[in-house]
């Protein structure tokens, strides 16, 4: 009754937040997190990992995303499994700009994360020099379990929109800059943030 009052006093300002006067933002972001597909960058062994948490045994369907697409411009979320090596690293950036907004990344494993065992010049210490990573899965190789539960994590700040809260605040992408001399040596420098 006292619902039917408040409208009464007040309009459509009286009625409480509820399913039917919730925020189309919110319906936005709950959407985005269940339709969510993702462009694979599998490097290496924790490929094979991704590669299984889409099959049949953990069906990735059941999170919305159907199939791993090949096209960065369908896909929203990148998933960048393994080492990434310094001639790899302006192609990760390029598929990466290639995707459309909104756009997130999962670093997969410890050699995309921060190198792993891999500490020389011929890799890049961390993903997060080249993308913007939102959500780190750890191991060496992550299990399917842990990829799904780095979706999962994905889904929640995808669906309270703090992702995109953050990068309005500090800026979009991961302020890097990939310079290519043309010159007959054709070195590729990644650069620090500007």
């Amino acid at each position: 009754m006292s619902i039917a009052r408040n409208v009464l006093d007040d309009g459509l300002g009286g009625l409480e937040h509820n399913f039917v006067t919730a925020k189309v933002e919110d319906l936005v972001n709950w959407a985005r997190s269940r339709s969510s597909w993702a462009a694979t960058f599998g490097l290496a062994c924790c490929a094979i990992e991704m590669m299984g948490t889409g099959a049949a045994h953990y069906d990735l369907a059941r999170f919305g995303m159907e199939v791993f697409r090949a096209s960065p411009r369908q896909a929203d979320i990148m998933i960048v499994a393994g080492r990434v090596s310094q001639k790899m690293a302006p192609v990760l950036r390029q598929v990466y700009d290639q995707m459309m907004e909104p756009k997130w990344v999962i670093s997969m494993g410890v050699c995309a994360s921060s190198g792993g065992m891999f500490n020389n010049y011929a890799i890049v210490q961390g993903v997060d020099q080249v993308v913007p990573v939102d959500v780190y899965a750890p191991g060496c190789p992550p299990t399917p379990e842990t990829l799904i539960h780095a979706i999962e994590t994905l889904h929640g700040l995808i669906e309270s929109n703090e992702i995109l809260k953050r990068r309005a605040a500090t800026g979009a992408g991961a302020q890097f800059a990939i310079q290519h001399d043309h010159s007959a040596s054709g070195v590729i420098e990644i650069g620090g943030r500007r």
